[in-house]
């Protein structure tokens, strides 16, 4: 295992409302590149959206503020905990579960 920097934070977030068939995945993706940000997000058969994001906290508030500001994405509700640190690199699109 590589090391983990211990600024870092992991949250798990389910995301409701109308966030399935706008681009909410790639939106996602896109701006966690962009904020360094690592985790994975997919859809879920529910027509939510699941997505874990490590990385700094402000980092990952960047994340979702993009997410909440797209024209097409409507978050009505959010969950979102904290839990432990994974070592993933990068940011993945996961096929539906």
């Amino acid at each position: 295992m590589g090391h983990i920097d211990m600024d870092k934070i992991r949250r798990h977030y389910t995301f409701r409302g109308r966030v399935q068939g706008v681009g909410f995945r790639y939106r996602a993706s896109y701006a966690a590149s962009m904020y360094g940000v690592t985790g994975w997000v997919c859809n879920r058969y529910d027509d939510s959206v699941e997505m874990e994001a490590q990385g700094l906290p402000e980092a990952i508030d960047k994340v979702i503020a993009v997410l909440r500001n797209d024209r097409y994405i409507f978050i009505e509700d959010m969950d979102v905990r904290e839990i432990p640190l994974e070592n993933d690199s990068g940011f993945h699109v996961r096929s539906s579960w």
